[in-house]
């Protein structure tokens, strides 16, 4: 989950790969480093600093570094603590190879164990410092065959080591005998290319690259690429020459601007009534004809006719926005629909079963979890000849150009924009937009809803921004003053039923993610078989009540909790039943269908407030990264 970049060109590599971090944090703030290359001693400068970038950015203050040839790095610590002798880049004894990865080597254990036993010092508990060790000595044994100390040199080199790694990376390197180049390469971790004008720049994430050009060429699984100012090579496994058109970046879609507001996520949790205006305006069309509006897709659904059952395979905040959208799916179009862990689809997977649809939920498109099962069950569908096993996919992603981007033909983008907020809000909210859109787009093709139903809820989505708009309006303050109340909370619960039970859980994820509070959600009829001993007047209970088929259990399963002493907070609209609440966080009275849309959001500025009013780095809570690419 670490993010790299590395440059070449003419201009000062410092400030381009300094830019570079910055936009890449968000992948890993555990600590930060570059090297570069020193044009008149071709010397290797080594810089690191344990913590956030701007620790290394002080450090460097200091310092110039006029190389033009570089590489960078902000670490999530996976082998190692976060300290500083595990912080990259990483080198080989003598400095004269410098490495920076994400990913994961499985088998450097035995590779390090090997190096020792030849006389190898390590400095850290990375798996990443085999990799330097393990060039330098592919670079002794080319040195005997009287190779020219080139860029083209090194590619061989490391070409040569990537054969003994197993698992996953995504990697630059610098050699000082070769200091106009590099080398990068990629397996089953995100890796792309931004094309200057004698320069270019290789990042973990487009953001690195948005302000240095928009065209960019994404490179594929087991390729490898030298750079140098002259140009680029890139070859595949099987060392083959690769020759591909770039393509261009929407770097509007890139711009992390703040605005006015005191963290990102605040901004974001603002951006979702413009979130919805822009599902609208992508995905629901009036048909002139009949007046009746049809989702529109950019990819061909006439195999939505022959599809019997539907599998989602997502994980964290993704894996709740799939949960509702199975809801959806099964109340509106009747077909019979599972969601799994990816992490648990990998290696248990269902029994394959004809005519079925998987779609991949990720907001990043790079989730490695999520990429390995869709791949898997390509692979394993492909291999039965029978039409009816053959593999049907959706992806739904905040990022087309991303590797599921690449993976899977049929991409529903959430176009939520960039979010810098590592815990997710308007992204998890535009990926359950893009379940409602599925849901109306096979309950109109099944004709197994009735069109009266149907057009009601298109018409409260329709309605939806304002409602939104309003909503976060009046709850901002409220949910302010409410946070006071947590300050010395310790435990949580949530509870939900029916479509709002995945929202019980992505709320109390929320709060565990960025205020490190425990919370656990439950649907509320499970209240009584078990989770009730835990309840006292020091546990909360976070009751969403939304008018509809349970409303009146959930109220019930309420007095349950109220009787036990916890503070009781709801959130429902004012109504009959809902004065049971200690708190009531109001939402407007809506059709059951929507409410998972409404009752999110006073959840994720509940738990904003919590964390900011405890000082916390809201943007940034330890221990988690924005996009998961490993394992």
């Amino acid at each position: 989950m670490c993010g790299i970049v590395a440059v070449t060109g003419y201009k000062k590599a410092l400030p381009l790969l300094i830019n570079g971090l910055e936009k890449l944090e968000y992948r890993g703030y555990d600590s930060a480093g570059i090297a570069i290359i020193n044009p008149d001693t071709n010397f290797i400068s080594c810089n690191k600093a344990e913590g956030k970038l701007q620790n290394l950015k002080n450090n460097l203050n200091d310092h110039n570094l006029p190389g033009t040839v570089g590489i960078g790095h902000t670490r999530w610590a996976t082998h190692g603590k976060p300290d500083f002798k595990n912080a990259h880049p990483h080198t080989d004894s003598s400095g004269n190879i410098a490495v920076v990865q994400n990913g994961i080597i499985e088998n450097f254990q035995d590779l390090k164990n090997k190096l020792e036993e030849e006389g190898i010092i390590f400095n850290s508990d990375t798996d990443t410092e085999v990799i330097p060790h393990l060039i330098q000595r592919e670079l002794n044994t080319l040195s005997k065959l009287n190779l020219e100390n080139n860029g083209s040199t090194l590619l061989v080199a490391v070409r040569n080591v990537l054969s003994d790694l197993e698992g996953s990376y995504a990697l630059a390197v610098l050699w000082s005998g070769a200091p106009n180049s590099l080398v990068v390469a990629r397996r089953q971790a995100p890796l792309i290319i931004g094309l200057g004008e004698g320069e270019f720049i290789c990042a973990s994430d487009t953001p690195a690259i948005a302000n240095f050009t928009n065209i960019i060429l994404p490179m594929e699984d087991e390729e490898i690429a030298l750079l140098t100012p002259l140009g680029i090579e890139i070859y595949d496994s099987n060392n083959e020459r690769q020759y591909r058109n770039p393509v261009s970046l929407k770097v509007s879609e890139q711009i992390m601007d703040k605005m006015n507001f005191k963290h990102y996520m605040l901004k974001e949790i603002f951006d979702q009534p413009q979130t919805a205006k822009n599902w609208l305006e992508n995905y629901l069309i009036k048909n002139s004809d009949n007046g009746q509006y049809q989702i529109n897709y950019p990819f061909d659904t006439e195999f939505f006719k022959s599809i019997e059952r539907i599998e989602i395979i997502a994980c964290g905040t993704s894996k709740h926005a799939a949960m509702v959208g199975s809801f959806l799916l099964e109340q509106f179009s009747g077909i019979p629909t599972n969601v799994f862990y990816a992490s648990e689809f990998r290696y248990s997977p269902p029994p394959l079963l004809p005519n079925t649809l998987t779609i991949g939920v990720t907001q990043s498109g790079e989730t490695a979890d999520t990429i390995a099962a869709i791949d898997m069950e390509i692979k394993r569908r492909s291999s039965i000849e029978n039409e009816k096993f053959k593999p049907n996919l959706i992806a739904i992603t905040n990022r087309k150009e991303s590797s599921i981007g690449r993976q899977v033909l049929n991409i529903i983008d959430i176009c939520a924009g960039i979010e810098v907020g590592v815990a997710a809000t308007k992204t998890f909210f535009a990926q359950l937009l893009s379940f409602y859109g599925l849901a109306i787009k096979f309950a109109q093709i099944k004709g197994n809803q009735s069109s009266d139903e149907i057009g009601k809820l298109i018409n409260e989505l329709i309605k939806l921004p304002p409602l939104l708009e309003d909503l976060l309006d009046k709850h901002n303050k409220s949910s302010e003053k409410l946070a006071h109340d947590f300050f010395n909370i310790k435990d949580v619960i949530f509870l939900g039923r029916g479509i709002n039970y995945p929202i019980a859980l992505e709320g109390a994820l929320k709060l565990k993610e960025i205020s490190y509070i425990h919370a656990a959600g439950y649907p509320a009829g499970e209240m009584k078989h078990g989770p009730i001993a835990l309840l006292d007047k020091k546990v909360p209970v976070i009751s969403i009540a939304s008018p509809g088929e349970v409303f009146d259990k959930v109220i019930s399963n309420a007095q349950e909790a109220k009787a036990r002493d916890s503070y009781l907070i709801g959130i429902a609209p004012e109504c009959n039943g809902t004065e049971i609440f200690d708190y009531l966080m109001k939402v407007p009275s809506s059709n059951e269908w929507i409410s998972p849309l409404l009752n999110i959001l006073p959840l994720q500025l509940l738990s904003y407030h919590i964390a900011a009013h405890r000082g916390l780095d809201v943007d940034q809570p330890r221990n988690l990264a924005k996009s998961v690419t490993v394992e």
